[in-house]
């Protein structure tokens, strides 16, 4: 077959993009080039429905090793007694554990997603609240941080079945311990989902949710720096609460429960190059410099957050804890939205998405904020010297969004900046 030059010549303009831009997006990071290799690899051939050593398929024998790797190096990692690596994404680890521990119409408590929450913790427009009856708790107005003896009042007045705590946009730690007391009160399972946060807690940067949360949900792209995908884990197994029973009409362990709940429930066979890509991943984050990664990743953050609060913005919550910042746009530029602000830095070739702040005013499309991280960037090589340059070249594009020469001004100097940190010297 002809190669596709077109597909292939527009992989090269995304990695130039990537190469001479500032990756300011959470979300976001950078693998390594072997887990690159990994997840590019001829695995992607290979059908392998249920878990290692127990599918549905032949010729199953090497990725049974590859994924077992992958389970046994995470249970290390976060040192959990299980674990399922299989999940496509975070969302679909969220949903396989929703489905594996509610029925339909139970009730849900989560962060709500215009206070930093995620569309799984039973957004509206989300099978989270489409198919489970949902109810938030947010963040004070006067500090922008959580109060847990607010959450017990929803928790006891509403009743969940289960209570989801962690966020996309909150950059302050959380009361795991707490908010398992909460769970117990009301009878509730305790979900954390650590998808932005991970790295840290795996470092020990961060409090654990492993001693205390029922189940844990992550993704493997944000600062664990794997690929795109999702794990679930437990710190302990149980019985699980449900009732539900095997064949032989015994109770069902949890872990048993949850393994169903990804296949068949809500996948068909795992993507074993990916999940060959995470085990490498994983690998990866148990070693000293992974470590040292992290704490420079918070360390950025920090100083990150303060150059942006000495510019005039305000940090939602008053500072951070992890790799992200929620920044509100107001006190600097009243006039200017998040959505200008994205555009205008794209324009620099300064990634970072629009962001709706706590109490919002103005549309989700269109925002009062911007959300900011340092994991991506931290890969490159950044360090705590080129934090407070990068908030004065994003303050100089946003004080000035329709002055042209301004703006080509800002991208030169952050095209001059990235040149000293090459991503992939060798593609």
């Amino acid at each position: 077959m002809k190669r596709d030059q077109i597909v292939f010549d527009l992989i090269q303009e995304e990695l130039q993009r990537q190469e001479n831009g500032i990756e300011l997006i959470a979300s976001e990071n950078f693998v390594s080039p072997q887990v690159l290799e990994a997840a590019g690899s001829i695995l992607t051939n290979k059908y392998a429905e249920g878990l290692p050593f127990k599918r549905y398929y032949g010729g199953c024998e090497v990725v049974d090793q590859i994924e077992q790797l992958a389970i046994d190096r995470l249970k290390q990692l976060f040192g959990v007694a299980w674990a399922n690596v299989q999940p496509h994404s975070g969302s679909q680890a969220n949903a396989a554990v929703m489905l594996g521990v509610l029925k339909p119409g139970d009730k849900i408590l989560g962060f709500d997603l215009s206070h930093g929450g995620h569309l799984t913790h039973g957004s509206p427009v989300n099978f989270s609240g489409q198919l489970y009856t949902p109810s938030f708790y947010g963040v004070d107005k006067e500090t922008g941080l959580i109060n847990f003896d607010k959450i017990r009042e929803i928790a006891i007045k509403e009743q969940p079945k289960l209570i989801i705590c962690g966020a996309s946009s909150y950059s302050r730690d959380w009361d795991y311990e707490t908010l398992r007391k909460i769970a117990d009160e009301v009878g509730a399972l305790l979900l954390a989902d650590i998808s932005h946060p991970s790295g840290m807690i795996a470092t020990g940067l961060l409090n654990n949710p492993i001693p205390h949360c029922h189940i844990i949900t992550s993704t493997t792209h944000k600062t664990l720096r794997g690929p795109r995908g999702g794990i679930i884990m437990m710190g302990e197994d149980f019985v699980n609460p449900m009732g539900y029973k095997n064949l032989k009409g015994e109770p069902k362990m949890m872990s048993a429960v949850l393994d169903g709940a990804v296949f068949p429930g809500t996948q068909g066979g795992p993507l074993e190059h990916i999940i060959a890509a995470k085990a490498i991943a994983f690998g990866e984050a148990l070693t000293d410099e992974y470590k040292t990664y992290m704490k420079q990743v918070k360390t950025n953050a920090n100083v990150l957050a303060n150059a942006m609060v000495d510019l005039g913005y305000a940090v939602i919550s008053g500072g951070t804890d992890n790799h992200l910042m929620l920044i509100d746009l107001r006190p600097k530029h009243p006039d200017l939205t998040g959505k200008l602000a994205e555009n205008t830095l794209v324009l620099c070739d300064i990634t970072i998405n629009k962001n709706a702040v706590p109490f919002e005013t103005r549309s989700p499309f269109v925002t009062s904020g911007i959300r900011l991280g340092t994991a991506a960037i931290t890969t490159r090589g950044l360090t705590e010297s080129e934090m407070p340059e990068i908030a004065q070249l994003i303050d100089e594009a946003l004080t000035n969004p329709t002055n042209e020469v301004v703006i080509a001004s800002v991208k030169a100097r952050v095209h001059l900046l990235m040149k000293k940190f090459p991503l992939y010297p060798n593609l």
